[in-house]
């Protein structure tokens, strides 16, 4: 018997294009915040105020808080792989390569959260289709920075590892909470990853960099309030939303539409020149998500099979 495969709905791709669009701005906020702070610190304002919002939100909407140690072991591990992990490794790595290429790097996740799907469900088997469409859409945003970005594996080259084994984790971490948290309302299950999160960053920053500080610039507490409220407390609900409604593996597509928001933030804001490859990238970057959906392609698959 055949497991039918998840796919994405209208519904999902439009809360993946937010989800794409948000987490495009978290790059420049991290960056503004990295020139006052340090990496563990701008994680650790990251995960606590969001866990707080998310907390204030299931409180006042009176959403049932799971008992089951079980589930809040989950939650701790979860926190450790979709956010400790991720966060801290891309956050140092933003201190020694360019935030583009940090995009660029994170959009592997799509990569390897498909393959991790495919691994370990059968509903989201590795395709043909679903192969093309994810090269095609890392190559196009490969292409918008750079391809040859990719191959600067020179005194940077930690960094550069550093992200990738954050989008590594990333992947594992949609596996992991499809496992272990499918059964959660979104807020309950974003607010205990948090949760697991923030106790393991706040005694982690404390210990390297120190007490955490409250006495920072107007910018980096704009840019801390972004990252922490729209990229983590909303994003993260968006998140889980997606996560039940298309899988983990089409989940992680989203981090494809993430490098070429940032590109443009960081034209606009940054003043960075946009260079004509980057509507190359944008071009390969469309075609491959329109492979991965495959509705625009059944007119000319019906049309093939009529002749």
């Amino acid at each position: 018997m055949v497991t039918a495969q998840k796919t994405i709905s209208t519904r999902a791709w439009i809360e993946l294009l937010i989800l794409g669009f948000i987490w495009g701005g978290s790059f420049l906020s991290i960056h503004i915040a990295l020139e006052e702070i340090g990496p563990l610190t701008a994680v650790a304002h990251r995960t606590t105020w969001a866990m707080l919002i998310l907390w204030g939100y299931v409180l006042l909407r009176r959403l049932t808080i799971p008992t089951d140690p079980r589930i809040w072991g989950a939650f701790l591990i979860m926190g450790l792989m979709n956010n400790v992990i991720p966060f801290s490794l891309m956050a140092w790595g933003q201190l020694h390569i360019e935030t583009g290429l940090t995009s660029i790097l994170n959009a592997a996740t799509a990569i390897f959260g498909v393959i991790a799907a495919a691994i370990f469900f059968a509903d989201e088997r590795l395709t043909l289709r679903k192969i093309i469409g994810v090269t095609l859409g890392f190559l196009g945003v490969a292409t918008a920075i750079g391809l040859s970005a990719l191959t600067q594996f020179d005194i940077r080259s930690l960094g550069q590892l550093a992200v990738i084994g954050g989008t590594i984790s990333y992947a594992l971490a949609g596996v992991w909470a499809r496992k272990t948290l499918g059964g959660l309302t979104p807020q309950v299950a974003a607010a205990g990853m948090l949760t697991g999160a923030t106790l393991i960053m706040l005694p982690a920053a404390w210990l390297f960099e120190g007490p955490i500080r409250f006495d920072l610039t107007g910018p980096t507490w704009a840019a801390i309030s972004y990252y922490a409220i729209a990229a983590t407390a909303l994003a993260y609900l968006l998140y889980y939303r997606v996560l039940v409604m298309a899988g983990s593996g089409n989940l992680m597509l989203c981090t494809l539409l993430v490098a070429p928001v940032a590109i443009i933030l960081g034209a606009i804001v940054l003043g960075e020149a946009l260079p004509p490859r980057a509507y190359a990238g944008f071009a390969l970057l469309a075609i491959g998500l329109v492979v991965i959906d495959g509705r625009l392609l059944k007119p000319l698959q019906h049309r093939l099979g009529r002749t």
